[in-house]
């Protein structure tokens, strides 16, 4: 405190002016409790002020110092000191982020992220290293050094709903950075109510963007430094002649490339097989370069500056020794059974049958019923428990129809009360659903939908049905289940199913249905007398629940078999075992590799075994190639690599076309003749 009678001129005075110190230039009294005083403030500014007794307390005066008397705070200036070295770290340490965070990354990681990303200023990027490369922490790599460099402030990462705790664990771990999880509740909590907005680190799940338009509005308002969007590929879109058809994701992924200076893209498998949709795909990073439907012969874009993708052949330690152990694929052939024989030779006429009945509908309906034939198809492929079962509940549902549409509560029209969609509408759904819903919309179809217009065709179809499930039951009580008599061969008789110990080794099975995940779980745990081995994971399972499971797999030394749809072919580090089952082999060979990737990671250290197992059609012969051990630098996919038959489906009616062209790691693009030829039996190119 300053009394006023001790104010003289060339004081220096703090209080006068708000936030800084001036020097006082004269005083003038005015009477005993007044003054005023003209000053000088630091840029030089004249004032004039009148102070009174009661600004006594606010006033204070300082000391005039020596320029280099060093009397200052040394703690507040180790402070600024430090701040300013880490702000201008990167010029003399031109790999800060590694040496600030607990990873110790491998030479590919460090390529990716300082030679491949960090000079592209502003970056639109495709990471696509094969499955179990460590894209997460080049992710995290990148958005550590490009904090470090004062270039990052606002990121927002975009994840399957399965993988953002994951995202987050990791980013926290291992270079402690803290995000949030976007959450409904968020919005709540929030003073503007935008998150998206106050905060300037999310992690937010694809499909609850996706499928809000009031959280795309919000987000819509905001924007960010760098948006990371993980497993890309789910951001589809496909062309059906001239008309482009995007999915609810791939609109999401065009309005994040706008809401942001850097866009990252990550995904193990951005090549589906078709080179148009590819280039729409790649759209989402340069939507001028790759506008319009892609010709064959007409369109020759270079993409190498939007993308990189290594195979894990190609990854090498630093001693210049492969980062992944070797891998090998079996593909066990078996043939039916007489009795499943002649049950897919049912089934077949009745798929055939149906199918051309539903030619006579309206379009939607047609599409409808054609999808629920199809899934009908794919539970045939399955097992004896999935056929019977699936066909069980479609004949009590079909009956249940029966008795209201006779009671005139509902017409045949009305499909049973479920909504009639294109085959668009349902090829979106498929793309952008959950697993779990698209599970229960499958069962929903293929309990209700019916090609029958009249009740006498109602009638037929059920009496058709009550035979076929009659069948299936026969087929399911007899024990002839060759698919399973070859796993159970596989487990028991198989030298790779133990160690040099004797102890049974950790095994994933994959299976596309849970009527076959639950009738295999039965088969296995009466093959070893307990439940105690067996663990499973489907779409139904919550996320809190499956990191359960996932742990009681890797942790539990008694556990070692893992019973799992595709909800475990992402995302998820299985690499704590190293074999695995394709019971049944997805539509998508992409999935291939995506399952394979859970195993055959970063960490592996024994070499990786996968068998498909691929039923003979009845009365032909199946194409197919054995185990090829050696390592392949050709470039290709997993699926091409193993040469395997996709014999997902066992019937003559037709399917969707399989265009599945080898993808170069090098250039992005496809190559190789392909197989473009409608069938069920589709094989993939020999190499």
């Amino acid at each position: 405190m300053v009394r006023l009678q001790d104010i003289k001129k060339g004081a220096v005075l703090e209080g006068v002016v708000p936030g800084q110190a001036v020097t006082v230039l004269s005083v003038e009294p005015i009477g005993d409790d007044a003054l005023t005083v003209v000053y000088r403030d630091g840029g030089g500014t004249i004032g004039e002020r009148m102070l009174f007794r009661f600004d006594e307390s606010s006033l204070s005066a300082l000391q005039q110092g020596r320029p280099w008397s060093f009397d200052g705070n040394g703690s507040d200036f180790k402070l600024a000191a430090e701040a300013h070295r880490i702000q201008l770290a990167h010029l003399f340490d031109p790999l800060m982020a590694v040496h600030s965070s607990t990873v110790e990354p491998l030479p590919h990681q460090i390529t990716a992220v300082y030679e491949a990303m960090l000079p592209r200023q502003p970056l639109r990027f495709l990471l696509a290293d094969d499955p179990g490369a460590g894209k997460t922490i080049m992710a995290g790599l990148f958005i550590r050094e490009l904090m470090v460099r004062g270039d990052l402030k606002r990121c927002l990462i975009v994840a399957p709903g399965n993988l953002v705790e994951q995202w987050q664990d990791e980013l926290d771990q291992k270079f402690g950075l803290a995000y949030e999880i976007f959450t409904r509740e968020m919005v709540e909590a929030t003073r503007s109510g935008n998150p998206f907005i106050e905060k300037d680190c999310l992690i937010a799940r694809i499909d609850q963007l996706a499928r809000a338009e009031d959280l795309q509005a919000r987000l819509q308002n905001s924007d960010w430094d760098l948006i990371i969007v993980d497993e890309a590929h789910k951001m589809s879109a496909s062309w059906f002649g001239n008309e482009l058809k995007k999915t609810k994701r791939y609109q999401l992924g065009e309005m994040l490339g706008s809401l942001t200076r850097h866009f990252l893209l990550m995904t193990a498998t951005p090549h589906n097989g078709k080179e148009e949709d590819f280039q729409t795909f790649l759209a989402l990073l340069d939507s001028d370069r790759f506008y319009g439907k892609y010709r064959d012969g007409v369109h020759q874009v270079e993409t190498s500056d939007l993308m990189r993708r290594m195979i894990k052949e190609e990854l090498l330690k630093f001693d210049g020794t492969p980062l992944f152990p070797e891998r090998c694929a079996h593909t066990v052939n078996y043939s039916l059974s007489d009795l499943e024989a002649a049950l897919y030779t049912s089934v077949t006429d009745y798929v055939r049958n149906e199918m051309n009945r539903a030619r006579n509908l309206d379009g939607k309906r047609k599409g409808m019923v054609g999808f629920a034939l199809t899934i009908l198809q794919r539970r045939l492929a399955s097992s004896p428990e999935a056929i019977y079962q699936s066909l069980k509940r479609r004949h009590t549902k079909l009956l249940r129809m029966l008795e209201e549409v006779k009671l005139q509560k509902h017409g045949l029209s009305e499909l049973g009360n479920i909504k009639a969609m294109s085959e668009d509408e349902i090829d979106e759904i498929l793309e952008d659903a959950p697993e779990h819903e698209i599970e229960a919309m499958e069962e929903e179809v293929l309990d209700k939908a019916t090609a029958a217009r009249t009740i006498a065709e109602l009638e037929h179809e059920i009496t058709s049905l009550e035979q076929l499930v009659e069948q299936a039951r026969t087929v399911r009580q007899s024990g002839e289940d060759r698919k399973w008599m070859e796993l159970s061969k596989i487990l028991q008789d198989d030298s790779h199913m133990r160690d040099r110990f004797g102890e049974r080794r950790k095994l994933i099975i994959f299976t596309e249905h849970k009527d076959t995940l639950n009738y295999l779980f039965d088969r296995i745990t009466g093959l070893f007398g307990s439940e105690d081995p067996v663990v499973v994971i489907h779409g139904g399972i919550k996320r809190e629940e499956r990191r359960k499971v996932q742990e009681r797999f890797t942790q539990d030394k008694d556990v070692v078999i893992l019973l799992a749809t595709d909800a475990a072919g992402e995302g998820i580090n299985l690499q704590r075992g190293n074999l695995m089952i394709n019971y049944d082999l997805p539509w998508n060979p992409n999935r291939i590799e995506q399952r394979f990737g859970r195993i055959h990671r970063i960490g592996q250290t024994e070499v990786c075994h996968l068998w498909n197992l691929v039923a003979a059609k009845p009365g032909k012969a199946m194409s197919s190639s054995g185990c090829s051990p050696n390592w392949n630098r050709s470039g290709r996919p997993l699926a091409a690599r193993y040469s395997i038959s996709l014999a997902v489906s066992l019937t003559t009616v037709p399917s969707k076309t399989c265009s599945w062209r080898p993808f170069s790691t090098a250039t992005g693009k496809t190559f190789g003749p392909g197989c473009t030829k409608r069938s069920t039996v589709c094989s993939t190119p020999n190499i």
